[in-house]
């Protein structure tokens, strides 16, 4: 398995929407799918799509319920999800409001407001199709993944004003990081 560079906004690859997968799942998808499962979890992440690693495919990966820190030894993986082509079929009209943080907009959070619920369907690992329900943290992190295959990011559901500081933010941490981040990946 390999560690991928994560791609931070502004990179034109993040606001790009994803071509689907054709032809079903194959052997190069998942060792993609395996990789991202690993740079998720060394960068921290609970979910990581495929442009957010310069791959412009409808993948994500998920694990909202790993534990410990990788950094420490600790860490155990929960219950690693894997999408391909994944579609929301289903919204409650149940809202919730969650912190958001990104992997492609590092060391900034804002609270945003998506469904408390939903359906999604998508071929899994194996390329067989799924549906499934979703709710609460796992829900929010599969809605935000999927904006990632639509080319939105997290702070696109802000306010201008809100989404402006942020970016501002953004750029001042890039600077005082730079040496933590591929220069290629950020713009």
């Amino acid at each position: 398995m390999a560690i991928l560079p994560i791609y931070v906004a502004p990179h034109p690859v993040l606001k790009k929407i994803a071509d689907a997968v054709e032809g079903g799942v194959t052997d190069e998808h998942r060792k993609l799918m395996d990789d991202m499962l690993d740079t998720m979890y060394a960068t921290h992440g609970i979910g990581l799509a495929a442009p957010q690693v310069g791959e412009s495919l409808r993948i994500l990966v998920l694990d909202v319920a790993q534990k410990g820190d990788i950094d420490e030894g600790t860490h155990e993986k929960g219950t690693p999800m894997f999408f391909v082509n994944p579609e929301i079929t289903w919204t409650s009209d149940e809202q919730n409001i969650y912190n958001e943080g990104c992997l492609s907009v590092p060391g900034q959070y804002a609270e945003v407001e998506r469904p408390e619920k939903c359906r999604v369907k998508f071929l899994d690992y194996d390329g067989n199709e799924q549906e499934v329900e979703m709710e609460g943290l796992l829900a929010t992190c599969i809605q935000h993944e999927m904006d990632h295959l639509n080319g939105i990011l997290f702070i696109d559901h802000l306010s201008t004003l809100k989404r402006d500081m942020l970016m501002r933010k953004l750029k001042k941490w890039t600077k005082m990081n730079a040496d933590d981040i591929a220069e290629t990946h950020v713009l």
